[in-house]
């Protein structure tokens, strides 16, 4: 009998378990405003995973909806909540490609820079996304000279402009103790913004335990490993190198 009891509980809480998942996979040709719903729902429970599932449901079951524009910019504005700013830039162009009318793409373009510049507290780790952040910036400023935004904008650029050159002095740092002059002389010389007087720029201060890592930008506690070769290669250094080379032959 309690073995019988055992079996029977165990079939009922598998079809409790498998009736629950096919419960989940049968939600489809649902209205609109149920994954509308659901979205919303899933975003007051925290779980964005979930909420962009449902949008997923909503764009496919329903592409000329209405609820479409302002699910997507709240899903593009939700994932910047949470810091997940590749989403969230995501969601930015998919509502300025598709939904925007030219007021409305004024305000994504500027959240999706912002983006973008949220997504760099440590601007030394990503060289790409400093230039594209800058790029996009100018844009802004040309396409909207008298946008509320505009001075937001601009100052997000001014600092995004200091933290290449920081960047820029990091790298030709670098390549002052690889022994590599002419390619630390090529990043010194990158100050493309002559409205900005250098010399008055302070650098960040860099928090202790990442300075254990990074350094203070003028050198780092692993500095006695860096090797004493020539194994460093970038695009502007191994020209540098193959004439060297070859001048060293023809002595």
């Amino acid at each position: 009998m309690y073995i019988k009891t055992n079996i029977y509980l165990l079939l009922l809480s598998g079809l409790i378990f498998f009736g629950g998942c096919s419960k989940e996979v049968e939600e489809y040709n649902k209205p609109a405003v149920y994954w509308y719903s659901k979205i919303v729902e899933s975003i007051s429970d925290g779980n964005l995973e979930k909420a962009d599932n449902y949008y997923s449901s909503l764009q496919g079951e329903h592409i000329g909806s209405p609820l479409l524009p302002e699910a997507t910019m709240i899903l593009a504005i939700a994932h910047m909540h949470e810091e997940e700013y590749l989403l969230s830039e995501h969601f930015f162009n998919e509502y300025i490609k598709r939904y925007a009318n030219p007021n409305e793409k004024e305000f994504a373009e500027y959240m999706k820079i912002k983006a973008k510049y949220l997504a760099l507290p440590n601007p030394w780790r990503d060289q790409v996304l400093i230039q594209d952040a800058i790029v996009e910036g100018d844009n802004f400023k040309k396409f909207y000279p008298r946008s509320t935004y505009y001075g937001v904008v601009d100052t997000m650029l001014t600092n995004l402009h200091l933290a290449d050159a920081a960047l820029n002095e990091n790298i030709a740092d670098l390549y002052t103790r690889l022994d590599k002059p002419r390619s630390a002389e090529y990043y010194k010389n990158i100050k493309p913004q002559p409205w900005i007087n250098w010399n008055e720029i302070e650098r960040a201060n860099t928090a202790w335990y990442r300075a254990w890592f990074e350094g203070d930008g003028e050198e780092s506690w692993y500095g006695f490993m860096v090797p004493d070769t020539k194994s460093v290669v970038s695009r502007n250094s191994a020209p540098q190198e193959s004439t060297e080379n070859a001048n060293n032959i023809n002595k």
